[in-house]
């Protein structure tokens, strides 16, 4: 849980940089791009000066709305004080913006008439190269309102748009989090069902083979080796190969072997070549669980049917087999792996990429599992 932990604030302090990075990067635009534009077109440092007037004014209701109101008012379901608040927040800047306005064309009106008390008398007018731009102030005072309630209500709303967008984002990457986590303790659970019955009836039979034939008995102790680290380790990183699944299933099929009786027929068909695939790990070993726990009877002839195999980016998976009648009589889900769990795991791991059709007779049962999955 620590390594989850550590890891989930790793994620959130690099998006947290990757957003601070993007802010900087946009206002290094904003406030770049008018200065080249000023050089191109000769507009002078009179333009410049209104647009940062106007820009900083922007920016100041922009990260007010982002940084508090947002955050600490409407995300907090406090929508009215939200509204209120923010009304209040354009009205003020309002008169900060009128003010400002103010001061800059009386200093532009200023500049402009120290330039011509300083013109030689019977000097000739040099006409600009391109059309002089005019910082006059609209008269109108309904447009000049109208322009800055505009302008101050685009940056409220896309100050509350950007910081929802982020939100859901969060929020969607928190429940990715928690699928992964509830994937990861499904896992856990079908390594804990597996394990311990499994695992004490192989010991078992291995130390009652190991009289016998003590070279099968350490074939058997290899392969339970090799199960164990695959349960214990190999298949903790949450995704596994194909290859290794095959292994695992082939290695549990012979275990269990040593366990059954000559009353049953067992048929198990595998790939010899196939596609390397990456897929979670145990995804097929609970329908192979369940088959040999409602499949094999000590008192009545069984069989079981295990068979795989894939096609470009597919893999089929069946099991087939018998059902004695204590199991018939108490229903497949008394014991063993729950076959809804497996369906829920699935639906997780390969949503709308998978078919699972699980066909039942008084007698019979048949799993039939059709994967979709990426290279």
């Amino acid at each position: 849980m620590k390594f989850v932990f550590k890891d989930s604030m790793r994620k959130e302090t690099k998006e947290r940089t990757t957003r601070i990075i993007i802010h900087i990067l946009v206002w290094a635009i904003i406030i770049v791009l008018p200065i080249y534009s000023a050089r191109r077109f000769r507009m002078g440092s009179n333009f410049l000066l209104t647009y940062y007037t106007f820009t900083i004014i922007s920016g100041l209701i922009f990260y007010i709305n982002y940084l508090y109101l947002v955050p600490e008012l409407f995300f907090q379901k406090k929508r009215y004080k939200y509204y209120l608040t923010t009304l209040g927040l354009v009205f003020c800047f309002y008169f900060i913006s009128d003010f400002a306005n103010e001061k800059v064309f009386s200093y532009i009106n200023r500049d402009a008439g120290v330039e011509e008390l300083n013109r030689v008398p019977g000097e000739e007018r040099r006409p600009p190269r391109l059309p002089r731009i005019a910082f006059i102030r609209i008269p109108i005072p309904h447009a000049q309102i109208i322009g800055y309630a505009s302008s101050s209500l685009f940056m409220v709303f896309l100050s509350l748009g950007l910081r929802v967008l982020e939100r859901q984002s969060k929020i969607e990457k928190m429940q990715e989090e928690m699928e992964k986590a509830k994937l990861n303790a499904e896992l856990a659970l079908l390594k804990n069902q597996i394990s311990p019955h499994f695992f004490f009836n192989t010991l078992n039979n291995i130390y009652s083979l190991s009289t016998i034939s003590p070279e099968d008995s350490r074939t058997a102790i290899l392969k339970l080796s090799k199960m164990m680290r695959y349960l214990l380790y190999d298949s903790e990183d949450g995704d596994t190969k194909l290859s290794n699944e095959i292994e695992l299933m082939t290695n549990y099929i012979d275990l269990m072997k040593l366990r059954l009786e000559e009353n049953y027929n067992l048929k198990v068909k595998v790939p010899d070549e196939y596609k390397d695939f990456t897929i979670p790990p145990l995804l097929f070993i609970p329908f192979i669980e369940n088959a040999f726990k409602h499949g094999v009877s000590f008192l009545e002839d069984s069989f079981i049917d295990i068979f795989m195999a894939t096609s470009d980016n597919t893999i089929i998976f069946r099991t087939f087999n018998s059902i004695s009648k204590s199991v018939a009589e108490t229903g497949l889900e008394s014991s063993g792996i729950g076959l809804n769990n497996v369906r829920k795991r699935l639906d997780l791991l390969f949503p709308g990429k998978y078919d699972l059709q699980l066909n039942q007779t008084d007698n019979t049962f048949e799993v039939l599992l059709k994967i979709q999955v990426t290279s």
